[in-house]
């Protein structure tokens, strides 16, 4: 299954690059992710709580950060096993300068099996994107941060206000 989308982040593409190679910042943006471990060069061990519809559970693995091209561009391979089935997948992130922050495009490839591919791909698909949009949105807060400033805090509730103010930002500045 193909997954590809856009999103614009309020930060510069510099800072938005050092929150994606960064383990503790990725832990708080990946939703229900509850652990990545560095295991070597770009290399990390992950627990992530996820589920499709009412097909839910644990997925232990690991994930990859390759082709790194700072600030512009990375690869992400991940390769995952939980009780509903299997997660293997690949994909580009490229960061381009935007007038107001950083437009990140994304594209990639993913292969579900188990039980979670019973729910069908429409419905994989759709949650993939609401997952991506729960990581760009909370990745948009933690890239606004300074240094030395506490790590925004995140959950459904503030990301979803987070994304809906954004979405207000962006229909302003359109008029």
């Amino acid at each position: 299954m193909k997954l590809e989308g856009i999103h614009q982040l309020d930060a510069p593409r510099e800072r938005v690059y050092q929150c994606l190679v960064d383990p503790e910042v990725l832990q708080r943006c990946i939703p229900g992710c509850e652990r990545l471990e560095k295991t070597g060069d770009n290399t990390f061990a992950a627990t992530i709580r996820a589920g499709v519809g009412s097909i839910k559970g644990v997925f232990n693995g690991t994930a990859r950060l390759e082709d790194l091209r700072e600030p512009e561009h990375l690869r992400i391979v991940v390769d995952s096993k939980g009780a509903p089935g299997f997660l293997k997948g690949s994909g580009d992130l490229d960061l381009e300068h935007a007038e107001n922050g950083t437009k990140v495009n994304y594209s990639g490839d993913v292969q579900v099996g188990g039980t979670i591919a019973s729910v069908g791909q429409r419905m994989i698909q759709g949650t993939a994107k609401m997952m991506a949009t729960q990581f760009f949105t909370s990745l948009n807060a933690e890239a606004g941060t300074q240094a030395g400033e506490p790590p925004p805090q995140h959950g459904f509730f503030r990301t979803a206000l987070r994304w809906f103010s954004g979405w207000l930002r962006n229909i302003f500045r359109k008029h």
